[in-house]
């Protein structure tokens, strides 16, 4: 599984690049079904001007749309960077039933830096969590976009 891992958070680093590109925060997002890639996002938020135009939101837009269900419940999500408080939320209402990041985010992060909604006992829906999965390539992504900001 740990190379299946690697494999499809290299589909999700290449949505992150390509967020950089657009002079967007470098987040990127796929989500697979029955092994094959359903869905692919990437920040937006500059492009769009939406607040909620991560990643992770325009995936799980595009996989509901392709599997024509409001429940991602045999699907696992790939994301570069541990999911903020909106996107685990929304991971957590679409039932998504396994999450891989890469590089925690130790102020927003909601998968167990800041707070744990993904795995919250009081919500009626937990899921897998494993992280650290090419930490490093999508932290230094991260971490070279906002040198060249400042």
């Amino acid at each position: 599984m740990a190379k299946i891992d690697e494999i499809y958070m290299s589909e999700a680093l290449k949505e992150a690049i390509k967020a950089a590109e657009d002079d967007e925060v470098p987040v990127g997002c796929v989500i697979v079904h029955q092994g094959k890639i359903v869905a692919r996002g990437r920040n937006q938020v500059e492009r769009l001007k939406d607040p909620t135009a991560h990643a992770e939101m325009i995936a799980i837009t595009s996989a509901t749309n392709c599997l024509e269900s409001k429940w991602l419940n045999k699907a696992t999500a790939y994301v570069t960077i541990e999911p903020c408080s909106m996107c685990a939320g929304a991971f957590v209402l679409a039932r998504v039933n396994r999450l891989v990041y890469g590089a925690d985010d130790p102020k927003t992060g909601a998968c167990g830096s800041l707070t744990n909604i993904a795995n919250n006992k009081k919500l009626n829906h937990r899921i897998k969590i494993k992280k650290g999965v090419l930490a490093q390539e999508c932290g230094v992504l991260l971490s070279e976009f906002f040198k060249k900001k400042r």
